[in-house]
């Protein structure tokens, strides 16, 4: 009886509030740590101090090595940092790092599953000066490819932007060059999920996905206003105002211009002297009457009878099907379907 009395005065004392008296401080916890002490120094161990600081040219590289780092939010913070880096230099003044040394590096980032990072990205790369990505503009377009035909929704709608930045800045580099236009068309194609064949069996049971349902219309409009720029760059004349005024120019400057020095960095590049072999999607079509025939041979029954498919949608999807029809009627206008034969 004894050890049960002690036990539940022993377990009283739990809930016992303790009385506190007058000029007595509440008692401490038994965990209690004084933390009142001061201390005159704190030793850190490795502590380096340097007046040097490192130079912009070495912190570009250091962010450029990061590119490659596992974290998203390493990627994203040095694709900023870059972005910033070459938006704000002094007007005129080369790149600290070449687009050459700095393309390999950012354009795998094209698949990056980050929608951050894919944003740094296109902002860093709408920071480049056109006229040094257009000697690079066919190996752009490989990433670019790679990216209108990924499964995942948010890759492909991110890379419709890019496809529209790379046709800003060089489109007529980018239709001309090896694959430029065959290869991206049948990407454009595949993005839109409508089948190259034009046999009705084919279009029997074709349903475009682009992800989340609510965005599904969103992002068709989007890649079909890239379709556009894209068609307009191969089959509009783009230097028909260029060519009136040489004209103006009359006897015996006739078509001077044919016979200047080419302004592209490879004018013979469509001859493939040194290259390997090209297959029939990997031809360079240079003049826009050969693009053209190409597109009248191979895709436009395709596209035309994926646009009346889309025509059905009412709203943004339904005027963006119809600037790409408008597109493709004023640049196939002047052709000749006799060549085609």
């Amino acid at each position: 009886m004894g050890s049960s009395a002690k036990k539940k005065k022993d377990k009283k004392k739990d809930f016992q509030k303790p009385r506190l008296k007058v000029g007595k401080a509440r008692p401490k916890p038994a965990n209690f740590t004084d933390t009142s002490f001061r201390s005159k120094a704190i030793v850190l161990n490795q502590q380096s101090i340097t007046t040097a600081a490192p130079s912009a040219i070495s912190q570009l590289a250091h962010h450029v090595s990061l590119l490659s780092s596992r974290t998203d939010s390493q990627r994203r913070d040095s694709l900023s940092y870059l972005a910033t880096a070459i938006a704000t230099r002094p007007t005129n003044a080369p790149l600290q790092q070449p687009v050459s040394v700095l393309l390999p590096k950012v354009l795998p980032l094209t698949l990056d599953i980050s929608n951050g990072v894919r944003a740094q990205l296109l902002k860093l790369l709408r920071a480049l000066p056109p006229s040094d990505v257009e000697d690079h503009i066919g190996h752009v377009l490989l990433w670019i490819r790679a990216g209108i035909t990924n499964l995942a929704a948010d890759i492909r709608s991110s890379t419709s932007d890019m496809l529209a930045w790379a046709l800003d800045c060089a489109g007529d580099a980018l239709v001309s060059c090896a694959g430029g236009w065959v290869k991206t068309l049948k990407s454009l194609i595949i993005m839109q999920g409508w089948p190259i064949a034009s046999t009705p069996q084919a279009w029997s049971s074709i349903k475009t996905s682009f992800g989340k349902p609510g965005s599904d219309l969103k992002s068709l409009a989007k890649s079909l206003h890239t379709m556009a720029l894209f068609l307009q760059a191969g089959l509009h004349d783009n230097h028909h105002g260029e060519q009136g005024e040489t004209i103006s120019w009359g006897w015996p400057l006739n078509n001077v211009e044919q016979h200047m020095i080419s302004r592209r960095s490879n004018c013979y590049a469509y001859l493939n002297l040194f290259g390997p072999p090209l297959d029939a999607e990997s031809q360079i079509y240079e003049d826009r009457s050969d693009r053209q025939r190409v597109f009248a041979q191979k895709f436009q029954k395709a596209i035309e009878r994926g646009l009346e498919a889309v025509k059905q949608e009412a709203g943004e999807v339904g005027r963006a099907a119809a600037g790409v029809q408008k597109v493709i009627s004023d640049g196939m206008k002047d052709f000749d379907e006799m060549d085609c034969q």
